[in-house]
C-alpha cells in the first residue's frame, strides 16, 4: 500500500524502512463460532512456544485491530 498524504496503513504504524505493513481479516459464522475457533488457536502449542520464546515476526506494539458490522450482506 502507497503511504497516504493525510493517513494510512505505513503512518498509522510508523512504518520503518525494510518494513511491510499486513493487512488482514477473518470471516466466522457467528459469533459462538469465532469463540471456537479463538480456544482452539490459544490451545495451539506453536503459539504458546512462539509467546513463551518472547520472538514474535511482528512488533505486537504497532499492531492494531477492530470490529466491524455487517452493513449489508448478499
Amino acid at each position: 500500500m502507497k503511504p497516504g498524504k493525510v493517513t494510512s496503513f505505513p503512518q498509522s504504524v510508523k512504518l520503518k524502512a525494510g518494513e511491510t505493513v499486513v493487512f488482514s481479516w477473518i470471516v466466522y459464522k457467528s459469533r459462538k463460532h469465532r469463540d471456537k475457533v479463538n480456544a482452539k488457536v490459544m490451545k495451539d502449542p506453536r503459539l504458546a512456544a512462539m509467546m513463551n520464546s518472547k520472538k514474535l515476526p511482528f512488533d505486537a506494539k504497532r499492531m492494531f485491530w477492530g470490529g466491524f458490522k455487517t452493513l449489508i450482506e448478499l
